[in-house]
């Protein structure tokens, strides 16, 4: 995926100027700035919800092979868990029993065996995460897009989807771009990490490659010698951007 040049304006007030970034095959990138910095925007231009005021976006893969994971789960309340994930298998054509039967596999990859008859209410925050994510994954997307979405989830069940995760994508080659505003979490899942400028017309400022090698166990990514540094440097750059906002206020 290539998005070029790209600017998006609403109400005539420019949001981004200029954006543009690659996600090769099988990378994981991603976007990290200040609050307002037209993050989850960018996202949304590229998915299409958003129409771009100047540049463009290329996918080398069909909309049907991208995958769509936002904060918020996308989960029908009146489906159980099993036919949440089935559903999307459902329409791609795939006979009912067939797809029950792939929905409760991806259930019990992620450690939701036995829960497959329960709705969302009965589920909590991080089990609907997980069905979310296997109901995305099921569909064996080639090219993965989130939106913050770890973030309400507690510590360590946040740690334990991301490691499934990223074992997932290095496995299947997936490409990855993820709007986050957890630095750490930033650099322990990705080849490389952009920073965008303090809205509005915010652009890309940084890249910051990410030299920590796969196969990636989360934990011992931050205990690599690149990690401290990276991290100490994309603060310092992020906090840099968040204090020219407060002086420009100031003014």
């Amino acid at each position: 995926m290539r998005v070029r040049d790209l600017s998006l304006s609403y109400g005539g007030e420019p949001v981004l100027v200029g954006v543009s970034l690659q996600v090769g095959k099988g990378q994981y990138v991603s976007l990290v700035g200040p609050s307002g910095s037209g993050k989850s925007s960018l996202l949304r231009a590229v998915i299409g919800l958003h129409k771009p005021s100047a540049g463009r976006v290329e996918f080398e893969c069909a909309p049907a092979d991208v995958g769509i994971l936002f904060q918020d789960d996308a989960l029908l309340p009146w489906r159980t868990a099993r036919d949440n994930v089935a559903l999307g298998l459902g329409f791609r054509g795939m006979e009912r029993g067939k797809a029950l039967a792939e929905a409760e596999a991806w259930l019990a990859r992620f450690g939701l065996s036995g829960l497959g008859d329960r709705y969302p209410s009965r589920l909590s925050g991080g089990q609907r995460k997980r069905v979310a994510l296997a109901q995305v994954l099921a569909l064996k997307p080639k090219f993965l897009l989130m939106d913050e979405p770890f973030a309400s989830l507690d510590a360590i069940v946040r740690a334990r989807i991301s490691q499934e995760l990223v074992e997932l994508v290095e496995r299947e080659r997936i490409s990855v771009l993820h709007v986050t505003h957890d630095l750490e979490e930033a650099i322990a899942l990705s080849d490389t990490v952009h920073l965008l400028s303090q809205g509005p017309r915010a652009r890309i400022t940084q890249h910051y490659p990410v030299p920590i090698p796969r196969p990636r166990q989360l934990v011992r990514a931050h205990m690599h010698p690149a990690f401290a540094p990276l991290l100490e440097r994309l603060w310092r750059d992020l906090s840099r951007e968040v204090d020219t906002d407060s002086r420009a206020e100031a003014a």
